[in-house]
């Protein structure tokens, strides 16, 4: 039996008609750029996040970096962040000419809010949270906190779409929650997408501005801006995904239930979830201090993983001029050599279940 890490088809075949029936609705329209599909995603997944506002955006990364701009925040400004989040968040900052000023994560790989205040300094201006593999981050202490150093919060919900803390959605708790629609993500487009999610409608009007080549009447440019729209195609196929995302989340719920209740193996650790918090599943990530080998054993049993993520940002080649060597961020850079991805998709079938839990049972 061959298992891959992550299916994308099977997500589609249960809706196909729904999915088809809306593609042919957008193409027939003859409105493919901020028509009606856009606006009514964003009202409709505004409502779902109970956020006020939401802008759709061609990319998380646009939501990120985005954010930073529209947030004031560039050269000569702080950001402290997670160092075990994907490059794409650190990426965020840096595009602004910010410094990203790194901290550890804690046992449930979010950011450890106990490190915070030791690394603000005069010129940090925000913090970055990321809601990592779909688990809602500890985000009482965080948010006292940038509340306390009037710091600026922005939620990277990359991977986070439904996840809760304490009752409030992941995106809601700062100034910016930012999202992204990849094709692999809980909520995923059938390409690239992202939104942001804010209280503020006069940054929402900005964010609208700005993705439109900071435009606001078509050819009288008020900023310069960015090509940054959710597209009609791919906003339209996400309204139909959004109807059914309480289906699908707990689906993948039950799954990461049967993998918590039935994988019994000393030599792998498996996630635990901070209290209060929820989680949608993204990833089921595992850790184990034999990773290699078990990485060769479950490709012999034809299991497919993924590592994420393997380099932290802090040792990434792009970010060698910050000057962090190996050792720097020992919990991080733990993590990033012994985490993996086992597979974790809707329309995973029991006997693909039973078949990972074996193997990882079996596992000496």
């Amino acid at each position: 039996m061959r298992i891959m890490p992550n299916r994308m088809d099977r997500g589609f075949f249960k809706y196909q008609e729904e999915f088809e029936e809306k593609a042919l609705a957008v193409l027939r329209s003859g409105w493919y750029v901020l028509g009606k599909e856009v606006s009514g995603f964003e009202e409709e997944f505004a409502a779902y996040t109970g956020a006020d506002y939401c802008v759709g955006l061609a990319n998380g990364l646009d939501a990120l970096w985005i954010a930073f701009r529209l947030l004031g925040i560039g050269k000569g400004d702080e950001v402290i962040v997670q160092g075990n989040t994907y490059i794409a968040s650190v990426m965020g900052i840096t595009i602004n000419g910010a410094t990203p000023v790194f901290v550890e994560p804690d046992q449930y790989f979010g950011m450890d809010a106990d490190e915070i205040e030791a690394k603000i300094t005069e010129k940090t201006k925000a913090v970055l949270v990321t809601h990592l593999y779909g688990i809602a981050s500890r985000m009482d202490k965080i948010t006292a906190i940038c509340e306390k150093h009037h710091l600026k919060l922005v939620e990277d919900c990359a991977q986070s779409h439904g996840a809760c803390y304490d009752g409030k959605m992941t995106g809601t708790f700062g100034d910016v929650g930012c999202f992204s629609f990849y094709p692999s993500k809980n909520l995923g487009a059938f390409g690239d997408g992202g939104a942001v999610v804010v209280k503020d409608k006069q940054l929402a009007d900005a964010f609208k501005i700005f993705r439109n080549y900071g435009s606001e009447k078509r050819y009288y440019n008020k900023i310069v801006g960015a090509n940054s729209r959710l597209d009609e195609l791919q906003a339209g196929l996400l309204r139909v995904r959004l109807k059914h995302l309480k289906e699908l989340t707990e689906e993948k719920i039950l799954i990461a239930n049967r993998y918590t209740r039935e994988i019994h193996n000393p030599g792998i650790l498996l996630p635990e979830l901070p209290e209060k918090a929820s989680c949608v599943w993204h990833q089921y990530v595992i850790r184990c201090e034999e990773r290699a080998r078990l990485i060769r054993y479950l490709d012999e049993k034809e299991i497919g993983t993924i590592i994420h993520y393997p380099i932290p940002p802090h040792l990434a080649e792009a970010y060698a001029y910050l000057g962090h060597g190996e050792g720097f961020l020992p919990k991080t850079e733990h993590l990033a050599k012994t985490v993996l991805s086992i597979p974790m998709y809707n329309g995973m079938t029991d006997e693909e279940q039973e078949y990972v839990i074996r193997a990882l049972n079996e596992f000496e």
